[in-house]
């Protein structure tokens, strides 16, 4: 089951750089949960409504927001780790808000479906979410 996990992460980062919210909900659990740090002011996306939301922030906030996979990794037979980069300007000024900003996921997977997103700008953090070390 890995590798397909490997493919719904693909499949899901190119939901989100495609502003495609049907997409991305296709790979996900009902009840899917994602931890942001950049976007989540108002706490953890919940479920399809939370999932809209972070969709309709991404749009209002950065509409040219777009994720590039450096690598993906299975972790065991549920988990995904991705390395990726992060690339945004502000709707209203135009500045860059960032630009090759690194990030790490962490998947969590439920019958092959995601089931948790767990977003980390600190790597060594993400790391040691799934017991490994740099």
């Amino acid at each position: 089951m890995s590798q397909e996990n490997v493919e719904v992460v693909k499949r899901a980062v190119a939901a989100v750089n495609d502003r495609d919210v049907e997409s991305y909900l296709a790979c996900c659990t009902a009840d899917v949960r994602m931890e942001n740090p950049v976007m989540a002011i108002e706490g953890a996306y919940e479920g399809s409504d939370g999932i809209r939301r972070f969709f309709a922030d991404v749009l209002d906030t950065g509409p040219d927001f777009r994720v590039t996979i450096e690598s993906l990794e299975s972790i065991g037979t549920d988990r995904v780790l991705g390395f990726m980069r992060l690339n945004m300007r502000g709707r209203a000024s135009g500045i860059s808000l960032g630009s090759d900003i690194p990030s790490t996921n962490l998947y969590d997977f439920t019958d092959g479906k995601i089931k948790r997103v767990r977003i980390f700008l600190d790597r060594k953090e993400a790391l040691e979410a799934v017991g490994l070390s740099e």
